[in-house]
């Protein structure tokens, strides 16, 4: 588990925008970790999440995209039935709301990251974190500090 900085970046609802955006991080080799699109009759929303986001955050400026930035948590979980369910049960039960949640494409019987946007980032990863522990349950969320904490 992580708290990592994701990104909602607000585009214009048309043909060719999200192609020219995501264009833009693959020329500047910015990998994309997870994202999850919305929609509405005047703009899309992209929440995603890259492998460097100070880089993402200058090509951003580039294209003059609007945009927020907001801490998220991330959990590797089993790529299975009831893996996200698991942690969302846990976090009801201590009275955290998820305002909203998506998981990354995994592999089959590999691993894949939740993401969650919660309302008390540290409590959610205290709770998470001391479950952790215990033996035999695979869709435990992972434990690990981001590389920026780590510096």
């Amino acid at each position: 588990m992580n708290v990592v900085t994701q990104f909602s970046i607000f585009m214009v609802n048309k043909p060719g925008v999200l192609a020219q955006v995501l264009g833009e991080f693959a020329r500047a080799k910015i990998n994309i970790i997870a994202m999850t699109m919305m929609d509405s009759v005047e703009h899309g929303v992209m929440r995603v999440i890259f492998e460097a986001p100070a880089k993402a955050r200058e090509v951003l400026t580039r294209l003059n995209m609007p945009c927020n930035e907001t801490e998220v948590l991330c959990a590797e979980l089993d790529n299975k039935p009831g893996a996200l369910a698991t942690v969302a049960e846990k976090l009801a039960r201590n009275h955290i709301n998820i305002s909203y949640a998506y998981c990354t494409a995994g592999a089959k019987g590999g691993r894949t990251t939740g993401v969650l946007k919660v309302a008390d980032v540290k409590k959610a990863m205290k709770i998470l974190q001391g479950s952790g522990n215990k033996k035999g349950s695979k869709s435990q969320p992972v434990v690990r500090r981001s590389q920026v904490s780590r510096k």
